[in-house]
């Protein structure tokens, strides 16, 4: 990963951060998911970066969990976000060509749109801590793919400090206390 990101290419892609989904999470514990998804979702409204939800059909309706910051969410009928033609339109109209990927499974969802969106030419960062995969060994093979593609695999602090390297403006305070949520 780039030493600094400028957060104005960045968009985020929350994919299928439901409760019945995170609550499978065989690597990272839903507790953990949870906060830094929402410290991700806090950060992303204190320096204005776009995000989607995006969500796989569930009984009773897609159960986002309440961390994410209020979005209406897309739901697609299959494996990848790439797949979904409207969601697409708004990462496309965004013109930011830097995604930062977080989700459950890591396998699944979060390996696919990677890859596709890798394929079409855009920067691509998975954050682990927001992520959950079935299992360590087939979650890491996941991140080797995502990695040897081209894309970078890193850590919620790592990318947004990334960001923002000065905690002493009003945004860098917000940001750097946004940050210390991260600890469970």
């Amino acid at each position: 990963m780039r030493t600094v990101i400028d957060h104005r290419t960045v968009q985020i892609v929350f994919a299928d951060l439901q409760d019945s989904i995170v609550a499978l999470s065989g690597t990272n514990s839903p507790e953990a998911i949870r906060r830094s998804a929402g410290v991700l979702g806090t950060v992303a409204q204190a320096l204005e970066i776009p995000f989607t939800v995006s969500v796989a059909p569930r009984p009773g309706g897609p159960g986002v969990i309440a961390e994410l910051p209020d979005s209406s969410p897309f739901v697609r009928g299959g494996p990848c976000c790439w797949d979904d033609r409207a969601w697409r339109e708004v990462i496309a109209a965004e013109d930011r060509k830097t995604l930062a990927v977080c989700g459950v499974t890591s396998e699944i969802v979060v390996l696919h749109t990677a890859l596709d969106a890798l394929a079409d030419g855009y920067d691509v960062i998975v954050l682990v801590d927001a992520s959950g995969g079935m299992s360590e060994r087939t979650e890491n093979a996941a991140f080797r793919q995502i990695e040897a593609a081209g894309g970078t695999v890193t850590s919620v602090a790592s990318f947004v400090t990334s960001m923002v390297r000065d905690f002493t403006t009003p945004v860098g305070r917000d940001v750097i206390t946004a940050l210390h949520g991260l600890r469970g």
